[in-house]
């Protein structure tokens, strides 16, 4: 029984997915959510790609999607382990943890762990 445990190569290209997806998270939070001038900037009319992220990022994680995504990506991957699937649920649940989606995004997180210990899908 092979698990389903992605190589060196895989492991540094989600090294880069999940640390990227973080990083922007970051970014959005601390840099264009929290900062009041920014906030007021934006609310007064500004029209910048900053301000257009600022107000996609918000009505997405007010409806928890960034939780509810990494949630479904994440079971996908649980049911079918792919190297595409845990990259975009690293992805969604990095997004989500910084992005006020902790609690589906923690529950990602969790499932992420339980598939590494799945056995890999045999080639077809």
């Amino acid at each position: 029984m092979k698990l389903f445990l992605p190589s060196a190569r895989a492991t540094n290209a989600l090294l880069v997915v999940g640390f990227s997806a973080l990083g922007y998270a970051l970014y959005i939070r601390y840099l264009a959510i929290e900062q009041s001038t920014v906030g007021l900037a934006c609310d007064a009319g500004l029209n910048t790609w900053l301000c257009l992220t600022r107000r996609i990022t918000t009505a997405l994680f007010n409806f928890t999607i960034f939780g509810w995504a990494a949630l479904v990506v994440a079971a996908l991957n649980f049911l079918r382990p792919s190297l595409v699937l845990f990259a975009v649920a690293l992805a969604l649940t990095c997004l989500g943890v910084v992005l006020y989606n902790v609690a589906l995004s923690s529950l990602a997180a969790a499932l992420l762990v339980l598939s590494l210990a799945r056995r890999a899908p045999e080639p077809e």
